[in-house]
């Protein structure tokens, strides 16, 4: 199965075009399979005395500008999403975005967006989940902060407005950034699966790539990740982000991983083994020499390198038998140098 990877720009761009193409092709050179931003009116989502999160605060080294500052300086404009949506397609990658807000999701549809992505603070927001499942689109949902009854909601919700189930994708996910290791709990992403019988996925926060190719070895069909040009940049989310040659890293490991994980679950020799096999393994050899008729006792006997004669499992058939023909010190039995 091949992992869809979503290396999400979000606001990364600090609000300026050339740095939100440079993440384009970023991702596309990385080989993510789509590159996702962002979309939002800032005073539809957020009211202007709300305050920050602790690590957006921390990040920005600001705890003066309110939330809606913040955001306000990270709106992506009409004529943005239409630039990095058509850039985009030149550099061989899809355009997506998290709408933030019913007008936002109607937008993105309008654009001819084909994947949607409700973010983790959404999941209880009654119309805009049904706002998302009218839209007929493959849709990512995210967890983050929720537990499985609000998740159970949540499908239910989507389920019962249009959305179908094939169509779904849930998200494991820790909203803190950077997330603490010992709060990933990533098994949690295939309970889920199993609780709720859906595609399941991880989003991540971590620092670093561990995560989310474990998590692609459990069984992920999707990884979403945060990456940015230069975590030292100014912003919200740059200090969580993977920088570019990490984001090409954790690709390149998650295809290796799947790789890994592609065979048919049989143990049985492979093709590229089969001339190991007679090397590493040994065969029954004498250790002196043998007179035709002689018995072949225990003593006369060793397990030696190479694995292409009589197998060692074969030692109590072997011992008590007599020796057809004069057999020199270190020779390798074949059974016609043994009666019957």
């Amino acid at each position: 199965m091949r992992t869809l990877i979503i290396a999400e720009a979000g606001v990364n761009h600090n609000g300026n075009i050339e740095i939100a193409k440079k993440l384009v092709e970023t991702a596309a050179e990385a080989g993510a399979d789509y590159v996702k931003f962002q979309t939002f009116k800032a005073e539809k989502i957020v009211s202007f005395k709300a305050k920050k999160a602790d690590y957006q605060s921390l990040n920005l080294n600001d705890d003066q500008i309110s939330q809606y500052e913040m955001l306000k300086k990270l709106e992506l404009s009409h004529s943005d999403h239409i630039e990095l949506k058509g850039f985009a397609e030149k550099c061989g990658i899809k355009f997506t975005s998290s709408p933030f807000d019913v007008e936002s999701i109607e937008y993105l549809q309008k654009i001819g967006v084909d994947l949607f992505k409700c973010p983790s603070g959404e999941i209880t927001n009654y119309p805009y989940l049904k706002a998302l499942a009218q839209t007929g689109a493959k849709l990512i949902l995210s967890t983050g902060m929720a537990n499985y009854g609000e998740i159970e909601a949540a499908i239910q919700l989507l389920m019962e407005n249009g959305l179908k189930k094939d169509k779904l994708t849930v998200l494991h996910c820790n909203t803190q950034y950077p997330t603490p290791l010992k709060d990933v709990n990533l098994l949690a992403m295939n309970a889920i699966k199993t609780a709720f019988g859906v595609n399941v996925g991880y989003s991540d926060h971590t620092l670093g790539i561990e995560v989310p190719t474990a998590a692609v070895a459990l069984g992920a069909s999707v990884i979403e990740k945060h990456f940015t040009l230069d975590r030292t940049m100014d912003g919200p989310d740059h200090v969580a982000s993977l920088e570019p040659n990490e984001l090409t890293s954790m690709v390149h490991a998650i295809r290796n991983i799947e790789l890994a994980t592609s065979g048919s679950g049989i143990k049985e020799v492979t093709p590229s083994e089969l001339e190991n096999k007679k090397i590493a393994r040994k065969s029954i050899h004498i250790i002196r020499p043998l007179k035709k008729g002689d018995e072949i006792r225990e003593s006369n006997l060793i397990s030696l390198r190479p694995g292409d004669g009589i197998s060692p499992m074969e030692w109590e058939r072997i011992v008590g038998k007599r020796v057809t023909t004069d057999l020199e010190a270190n020779h390798m039995l074949e059974w016609r140098d043994i009666s019957n």
